[in-house]
């Protein structure tokens, strides 16, 4: 379970959600796990969402694990900059893992709701790919001058299905496909320095804001049995089958044959035999036993028969996940 004792790690954006159940995760498998984040305690948070870099420090510890909170504005390089010095004088210049988490987004995106993009303000733009698309490519820049010289690491950029299917409009879609096209360029560049790149697509993940919104939805329509059970309709992933992964790939010997290419958690999950928080094996979005029951909402009881055979890629992208948008 502690294959990544004495393995340096860093999470960007971890006060909650994703972010925070990759912490977990590397701190279940033994790494040092720095984080960030704009909250360290509740007193400084903005946000209508609690979670805060304490409450995560305190979480990775509780399964045993070593976390060193870090506030950064992401938007701001120089603090970023810091970050990395800290790391570098703390950790005799070793980084073996950077996690590309960090996104401001997620406000933004919800009060476009239901708007095109050209009723929205350009600032949606910036909101949206500021602190997520730009941060990831200003932390990567510090970690890989790092890592470059040690020969070795494995930067993983969080994206998402938004890269190939409208989700949460333009902005959002543009911004994801990048992400993928910047894991996989750094990795041409990378590749010679034996340090690795992927994006990693979890699938749909009950965080605290996609919880929200959830509700929000189910809210806005009681009728309508679709919305009735959310979770169930939608196969949730919980924030720690993302981390358990990330820490699992963190450990693998030939990860450099996977570097350049798009990465799904619940296809990594079923392949390093993992479980989300729940004891859960979510099947990926790509898969019959999701995508025929979502077709066909009266198979959905029976989707335990339904074969986990993934659909092509080319189909993928032809059908572009038609399924409803959340």
């Amino acid at each position: 379970m502690k294959h990544l004792e004495g393995k340096v790690t860093l999470v960007t954006g971890a006060t909650r959600g994703i972010g925070k159940g990759i912490a977990i995760g590397l701190g279940e498998a033994g790494a040092i796990v720095y984080i960030t984040g704009r909250s360290l305690n509740d007193s400084d948070s903005s946000s209508e969402i609690s979670g805060n870099l304490s409450d995560t420090q305190a979480a990775v510890a509780q399964v045993g694990g070593v976390c060193i909170p870090v506030q950064v504005d992401h938007s701001d390089d120089e603090q970023v900059r810091l970050l990395f010095e800290r790391i570098q004088d703390e950790q005799n210049g070793q980084l073996d893992l950077l996690v590309n988490n960090v996104f401001s987004g997620v406000q933004a995106l919800r009060d476009a709701q239901g708007k095109s993009f050209w009723e929205c303000e350009p600032r949606l733009w910036d909101a949206t790919n500021n602190v997520g698309l730009r941060s990831h490519y200003v932390a990567s820049i510090y970690a890989a001058r790092m890592m470059t010289k040690r020969q070795q690491g494995l930067i993983c950029t969080i994206s998402s299905w938004g890269g190939i299917s409208q989700i949460f409009g333009a902005a959002y879609g543009t911004g994801k496909a990048a992400c993928d096209r910047l894991a996989a360029d750094m990795a041409v560049e990378l590749k010679p320095y034996n340090i690795a790149s992927v994006s990693m697509w979890p699938g749909i993940v009950g965080t605290e804001h996609i919880s929200r919104l959830a509700s929000e939805m189910a809210a806005q329509n009681t009728t309508d049995p679709k919305n009735s059970s959310i979770a169930e309709r939608y196969n949730w992933e919980t924030p720690l089958l993302t981390g358990r992964v990330i820490a699992a790939l963190a450990g693998e010997p030939n990860v450099m044959r996977r570097t350049g290419k798009v990465q799904i958690v619940a296809e990594l999950a079923q392949q390093y035999k993992l479980v989300d928080q729940e004891g859960n094996r979510p099947v990926s979005l790509r898969s019959l036993r999701f995508v025929i029951p979502l077709a066909l909402p009266g198979l959905r009881k029976y989707s335990w028969l339904v074969p986990d055979i993934k659909v092509p890629w080319s189909l993928l992208l032809l059908t572009t996940l038609s399924s409803p948008k959340i």
